[in-house]
């Protein structure tokens, strides 16, 4: 015997509803400290409208913003600073490196400049060029979107700072002769 439903009734997975809540209110702190800040303000204005997909509200506070945009080269000086926010964000949180310089470090192949942000701070999402249009950052957003809708639980478990915030495999000290082994990371 089958139930019927009223037609204003939506039968869901908590989980799912908790990821798509999520998903459609992300919350970006920019970090914005070359070139890719005036794409980064340019997707924010009325032209591109990122308001259609629930990441309009700019804070400047760490505590209130669940995804970091890092936009431009990052000194080593600023690095301190970076990961400072990074740690005052709350759980989920979510990064996403906007250009050549955030990801690789760009053209900047010094000693003060960070070589790819990746190597501090872990990155979910990463958008190339030089800087990049503001569609490819809306596309990048999407697709966090896409991603954040897959991965979310009501107990939170993926995102614990054991899991995420796992050393990378480039920065584990390999093993010298005489020194226990270490665990690689996959």
């Amino acid at each position: 015997m089958a139930i019927e439903l009223p037609e204003n009734v939506v039968v869901s997975k908590l989980d799912e509803l908790a990821s798509w809540c999520r998903k459609n209110s992300l919350w970006p702190m920019p970090f914005a400290t070359a070139c890719c800040g005036i794409e980064l303000m340019a997707t924010g204005a009325s032209r591109h409208d990122l308001a259609r997909f629930g990441a309009e509200v700019f804070r400047f506070s760490p505590r209130q913003c669940d995804l970091m945009i890092v936009a431009g080269r990052v000194v080593m000086k600023m690095l301190p600073v970076l990961q400072r926010i990074w740690q005052q964000m709350h759980e989920p949180k979510w990064c996403i490196s906007m250009g050549a310089c955030a990801s690789t470090g760009g053209v900047f192949d010094t000693y003060s400049v960070v070589q790819g942000i990746d190597r501090f701070i872990p990155v979910d999402m990463y958008i190339p060029g030089c800087p990049p249009r503001p569609e490819q950052l809306i596309q990048g957003i999407i697709d966090l979107q896409d991603k954040i809708q897959l991965e979310g639980t009501i107990p939170g478990s993926e995102f614990e700072l054991r899991t995420r915030q796992q050393r990378k495999r480039a920065l584990v000290e390999l093993p010298t002769v005489g020194t226990p082994s270490l665990i690689l990371p996959r």
